[in-house]
């Protein structure tokens, strides 16, 4: 191998706004770390409804932070795991050779990731690569929207809508270790696989109007987006919480700022509590999540595996939807 040919990998990226259509394969440089960064080899990278609206540039919104007119982050994808080739000079917490797992900004459909330090911690030992890639994203997304604003414990009675999913399904295992008791809403695909994982009850919503169905719940996670938060506060009790993952926004400019208002002014008026969830990528949550996935509380629920090489079909299949648990491609 020559030395030209050991300084460049080969990426997915995408060099402007849209679907799974827009993307393609670059040979680039191979990156190398900063001060406080490590490179990382990628084994496996997971994709998340994220890795779809920073492709898509939508909603609207995505793009004061993330590119006006083209994706700020031309290699897409942002959970992974692999293992560490090289580190910045004031790196202390890794060395060469350690298998780890991480969410980055962007890049991790490529060969070879680099990023901050702090973005990553250790894959515990028994953990596949698949399994810790699929966890950043979605497994602190569940963790902060139900222990964070949730405040969810012993004996708190949870409702999870889109239970099925890639968050959903960490969900329903993290208020379980919370001591929850879970009702998950599913569609009749998923119910044997969400009964699986740990949900007490479930909810065909094929079949079922949970809104009619007179239960009440402490706390309402929706991550589907299918209903009003007029009617989520009927199944909510007196000082229930009701938590919305950005899976509610459009894809325009109006509906996400509609959406928001609405959330923030219902929680200003009402004495249940009202919260839109964003989650924030955190070293001490990741290291949580292996801690759960070590012991076997908490597993990632993977449908589909593709090779790094199909990342476009990848992303053509998950964006149909109705997933069931994560979608992860690998590399050799």
């Amino acid at each position: 191998m020559t030395e030209v040919e050991t300084a460049t990998m080969t990426a997915w990226v995408a060099p402007r706004y849209g679907g799974s259509e827009v993307l393609r394969t670059e040979v680039v440089a191979r990156p190398t770390p900063g001060d406080r960064e490590i490179v990382v080899r990628m084994r496996a990278a997971s994709l998340c409804r994220g890795d779809l609206h920073l492709l898509t540039g939508t909603p609207y919104l995505v793009r004061l932070g993330f590119g006006l007119r083209r994706p700020k982050h031309r290699v897409i994808g942002q959970s992974l795991a692999g293992e560490v080739t090289a580190i910045g000079p004031h790196v202390t917490e890794f060395s060469v050779g350690d298998r780890v797992f991480g969410e980055v900004p962007g890049g991790a459909f490529a060969e070879y990731v680099a990023a901050a330090v702090d973005c990553f911690v250790r894959v515990p030992a028994g953990v596949s690569m698949e399994d810790a890639a699929a966890i950043p994203d979605s497994g602190m997304t569940a963790l902060q929207g139900l222990r964070d604003l949730g405040k969810v414990g012993p004996g708190t009675r949870v409702l999870v809508n889109g239970a099925s999913g890639g968050v959903g399904s960490f969900a329903v295992q993290i208020a379980r270790t919370l001591g929850a008791h879970v009702t998950a809403v599913c569609s009749t695909r998923h119910l044997e696989m969400v009964r699986g994982i740990g949900a007490d009850a479930v909810i065909d919503y094929t079949t079922t109007d949970l809104i009619r169905a007179g239960e009440t719940y402490d706390v309402v996670f929706d991550l589907a987006g299918n209903r009003t938060v007029r009617e989520w506060r009927r199944v909510l009790t007196p000082d229930g919480i009701f938590i919305s993952s950005s899976a509610a926004l459009g894809d325009d400019w109006i509906r996400p700022v509609a959406w928001i208002a609405q959330v923030a002014l219902t929680d200003l008026f009402v004495r249940q509590s009202i919260k839109a969830l964003l989650m924030r990528p955190s070293a001490t949550d990741l290291e949580h999540l292996a801690t759960l996935a070590a012991s076997g509380q908490v597993l990632p629920v993977i449908e589909r595996r593709f090779p790094l090489a199909e990342a476009a079909r990848a992303v053509e299949v998950y964006a149909r939807g109705h997933a069931s648990g994560k979608t992860v491609l690998y590399s050799g």
